[in-house]
């Protein structure tokens, strides 16, 4: 299906995001499609948590215009933006668990104030979430101090599944994680799209993520996005940082093994 005819969930025009006298991003141009999983990469420096912060409403861009399911939000009363916004789930870097709240707390907390149910009921929808990222029971109980760094990544995402969201954001899901504990993490991505039909907006570095599951990939270079595009078209883009990140060591290797995993 061309892009043409795909439904947008997510369009960004002409986004500008200043510090001071430093710009971040200038006239930047961004559409995610309707059950895509779409990965964002980028140098350090070039914004792309700052993009999500602006998508997601955490920060109002200096320009530009950002339309999710066909509402500006820069226009949106205040009652259709938490609307839209209860829409999106959010996994953030380093998990973002409040640390005094047990697992089933941290997933239940959303359903209690946005949904409006009793705890009882939250902690048994928890359970639920919890079971979907791949949790075991017997985590359920325990605090984030005592999770490993994968159990803290899918206690996270058990949260943002909370509200049944349309557009799930992962900001570096799968840093930090070993080479399995990231492919197992990847997979359970995949499933979720396919399952619960998401789309999902991935902020990664993750050479083994981009070719495992992006339908699309976006580069942000020179304070835009340079190219949106499947990742066979990416990598052929004639531009140094883009050469050098996916044609380098850990580039080819990517490629080489995920060449053989769709062979198998």
């Amino acid at each position: 299906m061309s892009d043409d005819t795909r439904e947008k969930v997510i369009e960004v025009r002409g986004l500008c995001n200043r510090f001071g006298p430093q710009s971040v991003h200038e006239n930047l141009d961004l559409d995610l499609y309707r059950g895509e999983i779409l990965s964002v990469v980028g140098g350090s420096g070039s914004g792309k948590s700052v993009l999500l912060r602006s998508i997601v409403g955490l920060r109002r861009p200096n320009e530009g215009q950002v339309r999710v399911f066909g509402e500006d939000l820069s226009s949106a009363s205040e009652q259709q933006r938490s609307l839209i916004e209860r829409r999106f789930g959010v996994l953030f870097q380093k998990g973002a668990l409040f640390s005094s709240l047990t697992v089933t707390e941290n997933v239940a907390l959303p359903l209690i104030e946005h949904a409006g149910l009793s705890r009882d009921d939250a902690e048994h929808l928890a359970g639920v979430k919890l079971a979907l990222a791949g949790l075991p029971q017997t985590a359920a109980d325990k605090y984030p101090a005592s999770l490993s760094g994968g159990m803290i990544k899918r206690a996270a995402l058990a949260r943002a599944l909370a509200l049944d969201p349309d557009i799930l954001f992962l900001d570096e899901p799968t840093a930090g994680l070993d080479p399995i504990g990231a492919a197992a993490f990847d997979q359970l991505i995949l499933t979720l799209r396919d399952a619960l039909g998401l789309s999902v907006f991935l902020i990664t570095h993750d050479l083994d993520t981009l070719y495992t599951i992006s339908d699309r990939v976006a580069v942000l270079a020179q304070k835009k996005v340079l190219v949106a595009a499947p990742i066979e078209q990416v990598a052929e883009t004639d531009d140094p940082w883009i050469h050098e990140y996916f044609h380098g060591p850990r580039g080819r290797a990517a490629y080489t093994a995920a060449t053989a995993l769709k062979e198998k």
